[in-house]
């Protein structure tokens, strides 16, 4: 008999603890005032004439608006359409099937002639019968789905999990994507952008930052609200073509452009060109000059006649238009792969609001945060701003729904929890203030001694003695012992710096070996460049892998510091297996049932390649807690899987009846091996899942789980509690008296949380730059018998046992951990060059799993350490 399908936990109380603070969250009350009517579901289909499906994408708005046009009875219907299969109305369509042919133009190929000649060549009858046969009849058919009952909406209030509860909210928010299309915004799921260049932001490199607003209901403790945030997507700047090239591939002059990358960068993007949109498909093989087609005339006697020019000439010879400087550049081709149609690239000039997919530089990234970022109160007057130019009283089908949106922000209570006390070395105590806490004439509490050790030096502009004199120094007074420094810096061969980054490797490995008499327990690495170095992922490979030695990699600035050294030596002492400073409640095993019984922490994270990346395969990583009662010691077991995969594939996987090579095994085992036993107690912190996700897993993966337990003892029957973390979304916290952020160590567990189930919000940290993002925590299941305070509260502790700082994280340390990991092993892959075919689809695979490429096995002499610290 299968076993019953687990649901998320109800919630079982609220938290007590902290000192109250009076908070606004970007929550709207929505008032619902019909509860009798229904939403009436339809189900969208395009056809062309011969019966095959439309599948051009963006194309179904088009198409439905066009169907409006055109036909009288559905000119004054208000109906809302996710732009795919679905289409929805307050009251029914006067029949249940409806067909509706509607003739559209194929805007990509209008006034396009053969062999790349453009149409505006023909004239009279011929051009008009051209065009005519371009147009496309598309068959619409609209049938009855379903009857959806505007009682759900109330019935989600009352956290009744329904189908019929999560649909009609759904439909809620795609009448808002709606709303939003008809004011000719771009819709990133619920987020919308408008054509302002008010709202645009250079980031480099022919992208810019382009601010909208995300807007979606929610199902809360307090009733519906709307919730309302900023929100930023990445487009690419508008304007001519040649200009986007030379800021996208950072060259000055269009003689330097890599027309290789510029084909790929270019393809799908759209184009205007003689005042007419078009969809680049490519570039010409030839330059303009050189590029031939059959132009076709007609003569004196009105006889078509075909004759062979070139496209520089067509358009200076016949159509009269002076091109300064793209003679000697490949031509934009708008046609199809047997029919090309081509433009001088100066007369084109790619459209607004054009989504940019690629992944962004390190200096891309700094430059959107450094230029979008906003303080709270900003962030407020944007959001209310927001909320008054949607102008939802407007939209006719949330007014008969019954739907109206309050204007003010939702007034909430929170707590500030106490920041937990944390132990240095020689016993010290430290209480941490506004999340944050230094190591100044305090000793690490656990130091380490580091025995051989030598520094090498890929980077030609550190100045590496004045670097020995500071490490020394300062580990000397955090209480390391780091003297047995090898003497001198083995430095790179300046010859081979133009190598590639594994021979460069390879040839100071072999240099080092020739230098060293022992074997060195420690080496620090001293980068060429600051981000992002290719350096980086075969020197920790050669390392990690084949050595067996601990590394770490620096690229210090101009002027190195103590403060700068510190934190290297955090990094370093946790690496070695020291630690540099403990909770309190974890020396004294005073964490509520914690440290009663022997309990295993993990944290799981799943990451995955750049937008668009089919090829390359995401990495899996789960941390586990070692040494119990502590809490903040960690290893990791990481694992490739398919891509784009969210679901960790890897965590049972029974070889044979008493053999298991998954994940859940290896970090069972280290547990047992350290002496303590079998954990009775599991808790699991999982992140980067979405809401749609939570059961699977709950009901996957929580299942590997357990049956890699069972299959190690099938007497064992640990207990299971389950949480999940989320960044990825839209609430916010502002204080109702203050102009600052909120206090870290806020929490909040009422009116905007969900109306059944036990989830909570902490902002840990200290927001210093910006509005505090906070985690958004769901525990799913909970077999330890947790209370509201006593979770919120190991939770908020665990978010001060990350090593590598001195300031309270975000996200619990094992998730933080778990990402760390993940990131690192990724470096040591090396993945083909994205191809052309893959890049225009958003990452379609050939037909067939691709075989996944594994990780390398780490060196025994690292594999238990947090060599991802």
């Amino acid at each position: 008999m299968e076993a019953p399908k687990r649901l998320p936990m109800a919630r079982k109380g609220t938290g007590s603890k902290g000192q109250s603070i009076q908070l606004f969250a970007n929550h709207f009350i929505v008032g619902v005032g019909k509860n009798d009517g229904y939403f009436y579901h339809y189900s969208v289909a395009m056809s062309y004439e011969d019966g095959q499906p439309v599948e051009a994408k963006g194309i179904g708005r088009k198409v439905l608006d066009e169907v409006r046009r055109t036909y009288v009875e559905l000119r004054n219907i208000s109906f809302a359409y996710d732009g795919e299969k679905s289409l929805f109305t307050v009251g029914s369509l006067p029949h249940q099937s409806l067909q509706y042919p509607v003739v559209l133009e194929d805007v990509s190929s209008r006034r396009v002639g053969r062999n790349g000649s453009p149409d505006q060549s023909l004239n009279g009858d011929a051009k008009r019968m051209r065009r005519q046969s371009r147009s496309k009849t598309i068959n619409v058919d609209i049938k009855y789905a379903a009857k959806i009952p505007m009682q759900a909406i109330a019935n989600a209030l009352r956290g009744q999990d329904s189908e019929n509860s999560q649909e009609a909210l759904r439909v809620l928010d795609i009448i808002l994507r709606q709303h939003a299309a008809n004011q000719g915004c771009l819709l990133v799921r619920q987020s919308f952008f408008h054509d302002n260049p008010r709202n645009y932001t250079e980031i480099g490199g022919g992208v810019l930052g382009c601010r909208g607003f995300h807007s979606s209901f929610r199902a809360t403790q307090g009733g519906l609200t709307l919730n309302i945030d900023v929100s930023t997507t990445m487009i690419v700047k508008p304007g001519p073509v040649v200009d986007f090239l030379l800021q996208n591939q950072t060259v000055q002059h269009p003689n330097l452009i890599d027309w290789t990358k510029a084909k790929r960068m270019l393809k799908n993007l759209r184009i205007k060109a003689n005042g007419i949109e078009f969809k680049i498909t490519g570039l010409s093989d030839n330059t303009c000059r050189n590029q031939k087609f059959l132009l076709r005339q007609k003569n004196g006697n009105g006889e078509v006649q075909e004759r062979e020019t070139t496209v520089f000439d067509y358009f200076t010879r016949h159509k009269m238009i002076g091109l300064n400087y793209s003679a000697d550049m490949p031509c934009i081709n708008v046609g199809k792969p047997k029919r090309p149609s081509y433009f001088p690239i100066e007369l084109c000039e790619l459209v607004s609001l054009q989504r940019y997919t690629k992944a962004l530089t390190n200096l891309q990234r700094a430059q959107l945060v450094e230029k979008t970022r906003q303080k709270p109160q900003e962030r407020r007057a944007a959001l209310e701003d927001s909320l008054r130019s949607s102008r939802y009283g407007d939209e006719a089908m949330l007014r008969s729904s019954g739907i109206t949106i309050q204007p003010n922000f939702t007034r909430i209570q929170g707590r500030i929890l106490e920041p937990p006390k944390l132990i240095v070395g020689r016993g010290e105590n430290i209480f941490p203030r506004n999340g944050r806490w230094n190591f100044n004439h305090k000793n690490l509490y656990a130091p380490v001694s580091i025995q051989r050790w030598a520094i090498v030096n890929f980077s030609s502009g550190c100045d590496t003695r004045l670097l020995i004199q500071l490490i020394k120094k300062c580990a000397a007074d955090k209480g390391m012992d780091m003297n047995n420094l090898f003497e001198r810096v083995i430095e790179e061969d300046s010859r081979f710096r133009r190598d590639p980054a594994h021979v460069r490797v390879e040839k100071m490995y072999a240099k080092l070996k020739a230098t060293l008499t022992d074997k060195p327990q420690f080496l620090l690495c001293i980068l060429p460049e600051k981000k992002n170095s290719d350096i980086y992922g075969p020197w920790k490979r050669r390392n990690l892998v084949e050595a067996g030695v601990v590394t770490q990699c620096i690229a210090p600035a101009r002027k190195i510091n103590d403060q700068y050294i510190t934190n290297v030596l955090l990094k370093i002492n946790a690496k070695f297996g020291g630690m540099n400073s403990y909770l309190s409640i974890e020396r004294y095993s005073s964490i509520p049932h914690v440290s009663a019984v022997p309990t295993l922490i993990l944290g799981m994270d799943v990451s995955h390649g750049s937008p668009g990346r089919s090829d390359v395969p995401s990495i899996a990583a789960v941390v586990s807690s070692r040494c119990w009662p502590q809490i903040s010691r960690y290893r990791a077991a990481v694992r490739t899987q398919s891509s784009k995969v969210e679901m960790i594939q890897s965590l049972f996987k029974p070889v044979s009846d008493t053999k298991d090579e998954g994940i859940i095994r290896e970090v069972l085992m280290d547990f047992i091996t350290s002496g303590k036993g079998k954990p009775q107690q599991i808790i699991i912190f999982r992140d980067g899942v979405s809401e749609s996700q939570f059961n699977q897993v709950l009901n996957i993966e929580l299942n590997q789980i357990i049956e890699a337990c069972k299959h190690l003892d099938e007497k064992w029957d640990p207990k299971f509690t389950l949480i999940i973390a989320q960044k990825n979304h839209h609430t916010r916290f502002f204080q109702a008296n203050a102009r600052e952020n909120v206090p870290p160590g806020t929490v909040i567990d009422n009116t905007i949380c969900h109306p059944k189930n036990n989830d909570f919000y902490l902002c840990a940290q200290a927001g210093m730059i910006g509005t505090t993002r906070p985690t958004h925590y769901h525990v799913l299941h909970d077999e330890i018998g947790f209370t509201a305070d006593e979770l919120q509260e190991l939770v908020h502790s665990l978010s001060y046992t990350y090593q590598r700082s001195t300031t309270a994280v975000s996200l619990v340390a094992p998730i933080c951990y778990a990402d760390l990991a993940a990131a690192q092993m990724a470096q040591f892959m090396k993945f083909a060059e994205h191809s052309e075919t893959s890049s225009s689809h958003g990452g379609l695979t050939s037909v067939g799993e691709p075989e996944v490429p594994q990780l390398p096995r780490l060196h025994k002499n690292v594999i238990n350490s947090m060599f991802f610290c």
